[in-house]
């Protein structure tokens, strides 16, 4: 093969290979963006599932508060008569609260009423961990995208190490 010959080879191959790179960085980029976005969203969905219950938790205060005695559950929804404690709250025979593993038949919880309806929600650390629980694991399948799709394993591990302690105080403090 003539010198000359194989220095055009050359060249032509050298020019190739810096619009190979450049796809390979574009589908890089697209890459770490789409998976940007898909740890985002999940972790945009932890704090909306989460805020449906703690706003009411957190932000308690002028709202009606008082005790709730579980007395029946049935299905996914616990019932008993409220006590109010605030101001301003009237006592009823019968409010709603959902039924997990941190309402237990014949117990009774310091509560805040939901606005506008007969729906009530532990208060206290418990029910404040037990709120942010979507959170947690929102935190835990984050942490999955972060280190598989982003590549970034420390901040992989703090967020899956923050929604692991999250879940554990929520299921300590019950």
């Amino acid at each position: 093969m003539p010198a000359s010959h194989a220095s055009a080879s050359r060249s032509r191959h050298a020019r190739a290979l810096p619009r190979k790179a450049g796809a390979s960085s574009a589908l890089r980029y697209g890459r770490l963006a789409a998976m940007g976005v898909v740890a985002l969203v999940i972790l945009v969905a932890g704090v909306w599932g989460s805020w449906g219950c703690a706003q009411h938790v957190m932000l308690s205060k002028g709202r009606e508060q008082g005790t709730m005695t579980v007395s029946r559950c049935e299905g996914t929804v616990c019932w008993g008569p409220y006590e109010p404690v605030s101001v301003g709250s009237t006592a009823r025979q019968r409010v709603s609260i959902e039924h997990s593993v941190a309402v237990r038949t014949g117990e009774t919880y310091s509560v805040v009423v939901k606005p506008g309806s007969s729906d009530v929600v532990r208060t206290g650390p418990a029910g404040l961990l037990h709120a942010w629980v979507p959170l947690g694991g929102a935190l835990l399948l984050s942490s999955v995208v972060v280190a598989g799709g982003l590549r970034m394993r420390r901040s992989a591990w703090v967020l899956g190490g923050a929604g692991l302690a999250l879940i554990t105080a929520a299921w300590v403090a019950l």
